[in-house]
């Protein structure tokens, strides 16, 4: 344990900050004790309410974790069963470690707000009630090689498919099962994929674990470069991955024009058309952009996964998944080998929550309250000179001139940001990038003002080192 006698700053960002720095440098290690808020704040003359504001804040920068009585430890423990990456995106909390930070004298201060795990704000989701009472009924034990989709549900998936005539659809245990599934059918040992950077950590690890090899494509406000595209093309990929609308950090919604801009890029670079193209649209009922797919152009090629876990909650574990048959077929025929389907009571909840009209509007209403929210809080951000550009979606991309400071200062704020790092293919090369953190900004529900205010001086932080 180090002695309070080390430290010499007296603002809680100044204490946190310093704290941060001694980890950094080896100082203090995983699973070193700190001093009782007491011990330092008689060691530097201020109130305990500044020292422990300033633990607080270390604690939601994910740098120390607490135990209680047992007090306060550089954070050494992980969650084992997520990979480094998502360990490095998450808000990863710890027993007795508290979320945000308590009340103080500055308004900034006060605000407790977890803005770093890019899901949905609770309060915006439909009732499950209705749907689960009128689902009762129709769901039964079936049989084993019954169809894995519940027809009625099949009919209301196909009317609302972003593309007319897809050959095939079927229904998986969310957006992510039905992407790792498409790589597992499409990615061979060595095989390259050909991905957005920054994009979702969880992507980089489905491909590596199917094998494959990422490769980054750099994107502009309306999506993926072609000339990106047409440069990893030539390197022979298997696959090509990614986000149409509310693209996840980055919030950029690709415009139909530049959709058909990448299909013609692989119907006219060589190998272009022995791409398998995965989208992912996991915000397809909030997102405010129209629908957008490379399918319009090149259907073939195209598995579209449509997630519902931002409209009608995470937990609900189901997704669509559509796409030319010679491969959903083979994602059908090999998950009967294992869940066999996904299960039909959720089926039938996700029936009545696309055609029951008390819930359907609370979604359409959230899509626009959404939209409120990121539109507030970005021009706030840009009245502060700080450009984040025009996001859908939940979430939204900010500079910062220090990752790791921004982490610190925002928690000091008491806000929560996700470290941009993680969302980078390869963070050896991706200093523009790692200068960056995501917001969850749909989940600002008021004191924007202050909000914007705060990121905004947590992202001019100086460098902890």
């Amino acid at each position: 344990m180090i002695s309070p006698d080390v430290l010499v700053e007296r603002t809680p960002a100044g204490i946190a900050a310093e704290i941060a720095r001694l980890v950094s440098d080896g100082t203090l290690a995983p699973g070193a004790r700190l001093p009782t808020v007491r011990e330092v704040a008689a060691a530097l003359g201020v109130s305990t309410g500044t020292v422990a504001t300033a633990w607080r804040a270390l604690a939601d920068a994910g740098v120390v974790f607490s135990r209680g009585r047992a007090g306060t430890f550089v954070r050494a423990e992980r969650r084992e069963w997520l990979s480094p990456r998502v360990q490095g995106m998450s808000a990863d909390r710890v027993q007795g470690a508290p979320r945000g930070l308590g009340a103080g004298r500055e308004a900034a201060a006060a605000l407790r707000l977890d803005l770093s795990l890019g899901t949905p704000d609770p309060a915006m989701l439909p009732s499950l009630e209705r749907a689960l009472a009128r689902a009762r009924p129709r769901a039964d034990t079936g049989r084993y090689h019954d169809l894995p989709v519940l027809p009625d549900l099949h009919d209301v998936l196909r009317e609302q498919w972003p593309v007319r005539g897809v050959e095939a659809l079927t229904v998986v245990d969310g957006a992510l099962d039905g992407i790792s599934r498409t790589l597992d059918q499409v990615v061979r040992f060595g095989d390259r994929v050909a991905v957005e950077s920054p994009g979702f950590p969880y992507f980089f690890d489905l491909i590596e674990a199917a094998g494959g090899v990422p490769v980054p494509l750099e994107s502009d406000a309306d999506g993926i470069l072609p000339a990106s595209l047409a440069h990893a093309l030539a390197l022979g990929p298997s696959a090509l991955l990614l986000q149409p609308r509310a693209q996840n950090p980055t919030g950029v919604s690709m415009s139909l024009d530049r959709a058909r801009r990448l299909a013609n890029v692989l119907l006219t670079v060589p190998g272009g058309t022995r791409v398998t193209v995965i989208e992912d649209d996991h915000s397809a009922l909030i997102a405010t952009a129209p629908p957008v797919t490379l399918a319009l152009w090149v259907p073939a090629q195209v598995v579209h996964v449509r997630g519902f876990s931002k409209s009608h909650g995470p937990d609900l574990r189901i997704a669509a998944l559509g796409g030319p048959s010679a491969i959903v077929d083979r994602i059908v025929r090999r998950r009967m080998l294992g869940p066999g389907w996904t299960s039909r009571l959720l089926q039938s909840v996700l029936y009545e929550l696309l055609t029951d009209p008390r819930s359907t509007a609370p979604v359409r209403t959230a899509r626009l309250i959404y939209r409120d929210r990121l539109d507030r809080l970005a021009s706030g951000l840009r009245r502060l000179g700080i450009e984040v550009g025009d996001p859908d979606g939940i979430n939204l991309w900010m500079p910062v001139r220090d990752e790791r400071a921004a982490l610190v200062h925002a928690a000091v704020e008491g806000i929560g940001v996700a470290a941009g790092s993680p969302f980078v293919v390869d963070t050896e090369t991706a200093a523009p990038a790692a200068g960056r953190v995501r917001v969850t900004a749909g989940s600002v529900v008021e004191n924007v003002r202050l909000v914007a205010e705060a990121l905004a001086r947590a992202s001019t932080a100086a460098p902890l080192t």
